[in-house]
C-alpha cells in the first residue's frame, strides 16, 4: 500500500497536479483541465502526435473541439528542415513524455529515421537526428540529457550524445537483433532494451560527451518477437515486455517474468504498446485493428480496469501512452 501511494504521489507531481487528479494543459492559448492522465498516441494516418483528452470516448483531429489537447509533427517544420522530415517523418512509431530539469518533453521516433525531443508544450526541438533506414521504433531521454534510439532493422540501440547540441551525432552503440523498445530505469541506473529474442540491460558508462553502453544482464524471452517496452507504473521494479503473441511483465530485481493481475485478459498478440496510469492503475492497450487503412495500427484503444475504449476517428494509431513522466 505504501508503494502505491508513494506512485500516486509522485505522478501528481510530475503532471504538476493539486488536490484531485486534475492535470493542467494549454490548448489554444487558453487552460484546459483534463480529470485523468490525458493520452498520447503517435497516428500515422496523419503523421502527427497527438495528446488527447482520455474522458472522452471519441476523439476527433479535423476540428476544434475534438478532444486534442495539444499536437506536433514535424512536417513544415524550419527547425528540422535540414532533417527532411517529408522522408525522414515516415510513420511515427514512438511517443512519450519526459522531463529534465523541470522540463517536460515529447521523445519521437518515426521508422523513416526521425528521431527527436520536442519540448512542450513549445514544439521546438532539444535534439534530432536523421537515423537511417535502420527503422527507429523508440526513444529515451536520460537525466544526462543523452539520448538512446532502438532501431529494428538497423538491429542496434545508440545513445547519441544529444548534450552536445541539438544536432550531436555522435554516438556509441551496442548489437541488439530486432531492437525494438528502449527504457531508463532510474531505480537501477539501467538502460533496458528489447529486442526480437531477448531483454538486455545496459550499463552507461564514460562521459556525457563520450558515453558508452555495456551489456551487464541478458534474460531470452518466453516467446519471440519483442515489441513494447515500458515501467509498471503501479509496480515499481517491474518492466511491460510485449511479444508477437503475449503481453509479459519483467520483475528487474529478481531477474525474471512473474505474473500479474488480469493477465489472461491484457495478454494477446501484436500488441504494439501497454501501459498503466500512475494515478488510477488503468491499463492502455494499442493493438492492430482489423480493417484499418493501415494494417498494423488501429483507430481504437483498448482500455482495462476500468474497462473501456477510446477511439480517434479515421485514425491509425500505432502507440499510444499515457501522458505522464513518472518512470517508476
Amino acid at each position: 500500500m505504501r508503494r502505491l501511494w508513494v506512485a500516486v504521489l509522485a505522478a501528481l507531481t510530475v503532471l504538476g497536479m493539486s488536490g484531485p487528479a486534475r492535470a493542467q494543459h494549454t490548448v489554444g492559448g487558453r487552460s484546459a483541465l483534463a480529470a485523468v492522465t490525458p493520452i498520447v498516441a503517435a497516428d500515422q494516418a496523419t503523421r502527427s502526435v497527438y495528446v488527447l483528452d482520455a474522458e472522452r470516448t471519441r476523439w476527433n483531429a479535423e476540428g476544434p473541439g475534438g478532444g486534442v489537447l495539444w499536437s506536433w509533427r514535424a512536417d513544415g517544420r524550419a527547425d528540422l528542415a535540414d532533417l527532411r522530415p517529408a522522408g525522414s517523418w515516415t510513420n511515427p512509431s514512438e511517443a512519450k513524455l519526459r522531463e529534465m530539469d523541470g522540463r517536460r518533453y515529447l521523445l519521437t521516433t518515426a521508422s523513416g529515421g526521425l528521431a527527436a525531443v520536442v519540448r512542450y508544450p513549445e514544439g521546438t526541438s532539444y535534439w534530432a537526428a536523421d537515423t537511417g533506414s535502420g527503422n527507429a521504433h523508440s526513444i529515451e531521454l536520460l537525466p544526462d540529457g543523452n539520448v538512446a534510439v532502438a532501431a529494428s532493422k538497423g538491429e542496434y540501440v545508440r545513445l547519441y550524445a544529444a548534450s552536445r547540441s541539438t544536432r550531436a551525432t555522435e554516438y556509441t552503440q551496442v548489437a541488439l537483433a530486432g531492437a525494438h523498445g528502449v527504457h531508463w530505469d532510474p531505480r537501477n541506473e539501467l538502460l533496458w532494451a528489447l529486442g526480437d529474442r531477448e531483454l538486455v540491460a545496459l550499463a552507461v558508462g564514460g562521459t556525457p560527451d563520450y558515453p558508452a553502453l555495456t551489456v551487464v544482464h541478458r534474460r531470452t524471452l518466453p516467446t519471440r518477437g519483442g515489441h513494447d517496452l515500458a515501467p509498471v507504473l503501479a509496480s515499481p521494479g517491474r518492466l511491460w515486455v510485449t511479444t508477437s503473441s503475449a503481453v509479459y511483465q519483467y520483475a528487474t530485481s529478481e531477474r525474471q517474468f512473474v505474473s500479474y493481475p488480469l493477465q489472461s485478459r491484457i495478454s494477446g498478440r501484436s500488441v504494439k504498446s501497454v501501459g498503466d496510469d500512475p494515478v488510477t492503475g488503468q491499463v492502455l492497450v494499442a493493438r492492430p485493428e482489423p480493417g484499418n487503412p493501415c494494417v498494423w495500427c488501429t483507430s481504437t484503444l483498448t482500455l482495462y480496469q476500468p474497462d473501456g475504449t477510446r477511439t480517434l476517428l479515421r485514425g491509425g494509431m500505432y502507440k499510444a501512452r499515457w501522458w505522464t513522466s513518472y518512470r517508476s
